[in-house]
């Protein structure tokens, strides 16, 4: 029997969308279970490289579903692995670290727990950066995922990635054999809540999503002496304070305008009486740009600076300004690659509506899913936002998130439900599509 070119389309269109309304039907049947899970996850938040409770968890829900878990990978990461047949490797990604934050939600399953940083300092610790939304949703996309491996041919990758916050986990993934002892993924996909959307809007953004961050330590060494005897001594107070200032030209007279860059002095520290010049100022810095070349005349501009104007200040060669960059807590710029990101902007638009995705421009602040794309640049990447601003809210306040608690406030509380369902929904129908049959 022949069947004409229209009505194969029209077949495939029928299946299509009979695909997508079973996925968005079977994630609202989970959704009691996801968020029983969400609320016991803000409850019970752990610090950077301290997940242990989080990961037992979670590593005993994959395993129900039929993955291959195993645990403590990069200290307290998971790799759940499901190899269903020939096709591509889809990496999903979720972070699972709190912050170091004292919440004040007001939220009846609020955090209560508190802890110590690994600096030694206590602390309240809340899920003030919404990864407790993104391991719930982590959970519901591998459960649709395993109960749909009909649909499907390939090897689904399931990571849960310890801390984020510190620029350690992803890193640490990679040295203990991410790549090596489990499989090279040809696509990796993630998502972050997003406090500058309304909730359930999925914001993609092509290219440079995320910023560098690099933290620089500048010690400015003086001669110290009595307050009114300014001239037996080298202030480094004054000296600090023209490398503070001077630090400004490197934005507004070295880098091209068009490309976007931070250089904040966030820390100023000297001295501790009225009358006592120092022998020591202490600088801490943050570096913020997308372009590598960027990044490098930043940190480069840094140290040339604190050189220069100590020098103009007479400083001896032996007094010079030690620049240090945290090397550990950098993180690269996240990268969103053209063609993945266009094929997830068209298959997304088509699935909610264009109406529920946006084009977000790209953020300074950081994340550390960068490093599974620099580990192989033939790895197609992308990370999601997901709204995450009660609707009401974004209303109330005219849509102006300055006006809203933002990620790692003590005040940010999501519209969970609708983060973990599209986010569920939007990462499902995304690895429906790469692994095909076909």
């Amino acid at each position: 029997m022949r069947v004409s070119l229209g009505a194969a389309i029209a077949a495939m269109t029928m299946s299509t969308t009979a695909n997508a309304a079973t996925v968005h039907d079977a994630i609202r049947a989970d959704m009691p279970m996801l968020m029983e899970l969400y609320r016991d996850l803000h409850a019970n938040p752990e610090l950077s490289m301290q997940e242990v409770r989080t990961p037992a968890k979670l590593a005993a829900e994959m395993r129900k579903l039929g993955f291959d878990v195993t645990e403590k990978v990069g200290k307290s990461g998971v790799v759940a692995m499901m190899k269903n047949g020939a096709g591509p490797v889809l990496m999903i990604r979720a972070d699972m670290d709190a912050l170091p934050v004292t919440e004040q939600t007001g939220l009846p399953f609020a955090s209560k727990a508190r802890g110590k940083t690994a600096e030694g300092i206590e602390t309240g610790i809340m899920h003030a950066c919404g990864h407790d939304t993104h391991i719930a949703s982590w959970l519901g996309t591998a459960r649709r995922l395993a109960a749909m491996k009909g649909q499907w041919s390939g090897t689904v990758m399931m990571v849960l990635q310890p801390g984020e916050e510190t620029s350690q986990g992803a890193k640490a993934m990679l040295e203990d054999g991410l790549f090596t002892r489990f499989a090279r993924p040809s696509h990796v996909l993630g998502f972050h809540d997003a406090a500058v959307l309304p909730a359930g809007i999925i914001g993609i953004t092509p290219g440079y999503a995320y910023a560098s961050v690099d933290s620089v330590d500048v010690t400015v060494r003086g001669v110290g002496g009595h307050g009114a005897l300014p001239a037996t001594t080298k202030d480094p107070i004054v000296l600090a304070s023209r490398i503070v200032t001077t630090l400004q030209t490197l934005i507004s007279r070295e880098n091209d305008p068009r490309d976007p860059a931070v250089v904040t002095v966030g820390s100023f520290h000297s001295g501790t009486k009225h009358n006592i010049i120092s022998d020591e100022a202490k600088l801490q810095i943050t570096v913020r740009s997308y372009k590598p070349e960027v990044r490098k005349a930043l940190l480069d501009g840094i140290a040339r600076i604190a050189r220069g104007e100590a020098i103009a200040a007479g400083m001896p060669e032996d007094r010079m300004p030690v620049v240090t960059v945290r090397d550990a807590q950098s993180t690269p710029s996240v990268y969103n690659t053209p063609g993945f990101s266009a094929q997830a902007q068209e298959l997304l638009t088509a699935h909610f509506g264009a109406e529920r995705v946006t084009n977000p421009a790209a953020v300074m602040v950081g994340e550390d899913f960068s490093r599974f794309y620099l580990a192989d640049k033939s790895i197609e990447s992308l990370i999601l936002w997901v709204g995450a601003t009660p609707q009401d809210k974004w209303d109330a306040a005219g849509g102006n998130p300055l006006k809203l608690p933002s990620l790692h406030s003590p005040f940010f509380a999501p519209d969970a439900d609708k983060v973990i369902s599209t986010a569920s929904e939007a990462m499902t129908v995304t690895a429906l599509d790469l692994l095909k049959k076909g």
